[in-house]
């Protein structure tokens, strides 16, 4: 997995819902998907199920952790140290939820918070690597709106080693700063907008690539999915932010061809 871990360093490795109704969530996604998705008999797993294409996995489905929890999607970072992680993310201002343990034989996780108080979470592979992004209906984009962004970019500079870029998005709205990871880009962050409701904290927002952003917000509407932004152009493409029918937040995204 020595391969693996080093692709997947410091960059999303996964992304999972936590849901409160996992059956339904998991009819949901694979309608607007078409994953495949598999529950496990094992009982350590809890009733996790892996989504693929084909035979490649894409993401993870599981119930939450308690009732109160809200359904949400995780994402994840790869790392191939979890507890040296943990001890970063204390010292560079955030806090460590869970510390790092076994899933049983596919690797160790561990949940932070970030000084906004966003969730996320790493993952240290042993058997399972990460997920599959190659083509449509798979992880595109990771998207932080965070409650004082100016927290946020020192923490994850330290923790990951990602540096930033930061652009002007116009009249009225807040600068775009996108992580990167050496000369990729592997992220985005902005600041919270101020008419969301206090009581909605900082969160990573999880976009998965589409072939055609309306015809799948269209399917995903018919799924019992709730607007949040209906689809509209940007500079780098076109997509759409919806819920699902148990209220989490996702986009769906495709880049414009270059």
């Amino acid at each position: 997995m020595a391969d693996a871990t080093t692709t997947i360093l410091n960059k999303p490795a996964w992304v999972d819902l936590s849901s409160s109704d996992p059956t339904a969530s998991r009819e949901f996604y694979a309608r607007l998907f078409g994953w495949d998705i598999m529950v496990s008999a094992d009982p350590q797993y809890g009733g996790y199920a892996m989504a693929k294409i084909g035979d490649k996995d894409v993401a993870g489905i599981g119930p939450t952790q308690s009732p109160q929890a809200p359904t949400a999607w995780m994402l994840y970072i790869g790392t191939h140290d979890a507890e040296v992680l943990a001890a970063k993310v204390q010292a560079g201002g955030g806090t460590v939820i869970a510390p790092p343990f076994d899933v049983a034989d596919l690797g160790r996780m561990a949940v932070f918070q970030d000084p906004t108080g966003a969730f996320i979470s790493a993952w240290q592979p042993v058997s399972m690597g990460g997920f599959h992004t190659d083509g449509p209906n798979t992880f595109g984009w990771a998207e932080l709106n965070a409650r004082g962004i100016e927290k946020a970019i020192p923490f994850y500079s330290h923790v990951f080693g990602w540096t930033h870029t930061t652009r002007e998005m116009g009249e009225g709205q807040p600068p775009y700063t996108e992580f990167q990871l050496g000369a990729e880009s592997i992220a985005g962050g902005m600041e919270m907008n101020p008419m969301v409701p206090a009581l909605v904290p900082s969160y990573w927002m999880v976009y998965f690539t589409v072939d055609d952003v309306d015809s799948s917000f269209r399917t995903a509407i018919g799924a019992g999915g709730q607007t949040m932004l209906p689809p509209h152009d940007f500079p780098g493409g076109r997509f759409a932010i919806l819920s699902d029918p148990q209220g989490a937040v996702f986009g769906v995204i495709k880049m414009a061809e270059r």
